[in-house]
């Protein structure tokens, strides 16, 4: 079983930065991919970014066309944690933000479709105001 925990959302201003995190714990260490997505009001959720690990260490990185440049991801591995900076934020970015993860052992899927993952946060509420 694994468990996701985001934090670090809030109310920000055009132009700002946040950086969300997800800590990870139970079966963490043998997960292949963990992403961020977003849910904003009346659209589809949507992934966003990615991270692929092997043996705790990230691999490789993949980021939508929306926030590539200006987002990034990095995994602490000693706290198990994936961070997900946000800069330049826009009014766009509103949304609420979700962690998820592959199940352990699964190596392959298209790391933008919800339907790969088997683990889910919460949530963190992201605001950004013009």
């Amino acid at each position: 079983q694994v468990q996701l925990a985001e934090s670090g959302g809030g109310s920000v201003q055009a132009g700002g930065s946040l950086t969300l995190s997800c800590a990870t714990s139970g079966s963490a260490y043998s997960i292949s991919c963990i992403a961020w997505f977003r849910h904003a009001p009346g659209k589809e959720r949507v992934g966003i970014a990615a991270g692929i690990t092997r043996g705790g260490s990230t691999v490789s990185t993949f980021y939508g066309d929306s926030v590539k440049g200006r987002f990034s991801i990095s995994l602490d591995n000693a706290k198990n944690t994936l961070h997900l900076q946000m800069n330049s934020l826009k009014p766009e970015d509103t949304a609420m933000y979700y962690c998820a993860a592959f199940r352990p052992g699964k190596r392959d899927g298209s790391w933008y479709s919800a339907n790969e993952y088997a683990y889910w946060g919460q949530g963190t509420q992201v605001t950004v105001s013009s």
